[in-house]
């Protein structure tokens, strides 16, 4: 797991996004824990439970809703194959907290030593209006649970953190870094979680990569017709230097022609030096 950064740092992200700790933190310790999927709250409702407070997760605003289907869809386009991209979903992090990540992604299937779905590997999380130490406090019980990384899209600063257990606290990333991770079929740029076009971008690489049957066709398409209209011009320029006329309906019998019948026309109008009967 590593991190492609560029030769230079932006000024303006080397301090660190912290809180204060709320005063009262509980978070698990290295005995037993819950299954993943062991609820302490309702799936599909807006229930969650961090630190034994229920709270109430409210549906979201423009920016926060616009960030959180940008980051979905960079997760579902990079994700590689034996891995799947979820939203939403509940993870029981410890015995009093059982809340959900915006983005995770996770090995596909159960794991055999629970029974349960395997834990999530990477999250990302959509700070609009959230209180920052609330989530320190959920990015402290996601890694203690065994989270590998987990990243913060700050939507009104549009910047990209990871969370550092060491330092409990979101180290920004320069906007032009990419992130690398083995659960990632490619390195997902951090400027594609935060601009549309580069997000764009991001998954036309991935799916150039993957030799997407219908990109491929397309440019398979592309490079025909380049070819075919290469031989026409070829055509159009013996023409001219041998002085053949180019009718119109010369022409038009030139268009409805493939690139091997174009080359073929062109040979013959080369070697009989007059418009092929």
């Amino acid at each position: 797991m590593t991190l492609r950064m560029p030769s230079k740092n932006p000024a303006g992200l080397h301090q660190a996004l912290e809180a204060t700790p709320p005063a009262a933190r509980k978070l698990p310790g290295h005995g037993e824990q819950p299954r993943v999927d062991e609820r302490l709250v309702e799936a599909e409702t807006r229930d969650e439970m961090v630190g034994g407070r229920r709270i109430i997760a409210a549906p979201a605003s423009a920016p926060h809703g616009d960030a959180h289907c940008q980051v979905d869809g960079e997760a579902l386009f990079h994700v590689r194959p034996g891995y799947v991209a979820s939203t939403d979903m509940l993870t029981r992090t410890d015995g009093e907290s059982d809340f959900a990540t915006d983005t995770s992604i996770r090995k596909e299937g159960n794991d055999p030593a629970t029974g349960a779905r395997y834990l999530e590997e990477v999250v990302f999380e959509v700070v609009h209006t959230q209180p920052l130490r609330d989530v320190i406090d959920r990015a402290e019980r996601l890694t203690a649970r065994g989270i590998r990384r987990m990243f913060a899209i700050f939507v009104n600063r549009r910047v990209v953190a990871e969370w550092s257990p060491a330092d409990r606290a979101f180290r920004p990333l320069p906007v032009d870094a990419a992130i690398e991770d083995a659960c990632l079929i490619r390195p997902l740029p951090v400027r594609a979680l935060l601009d549309r076009a580069e997000g764009r971008n991001a998954v036309a690489r991935v799916l150039l990569d993957e030799k997407n049957p219908v990109l491929a066709e397309a440019q398979q398409g592309a490079f025909r017709s380049g070819l075919a209209e290469g031989h026409r011009k070829a055509i159009e320029h013996l023409c001219q230097a041998l002085q053949i006329e180019l009718t119109d309906a010369r022409r038009a019998a030139l268009a409805r022609l493939d690139a091997a019948a174009l080359e073929e026309i062109a040979a013959r109008i080369a070697a009989e030096r007059r418009w092929p009967s």
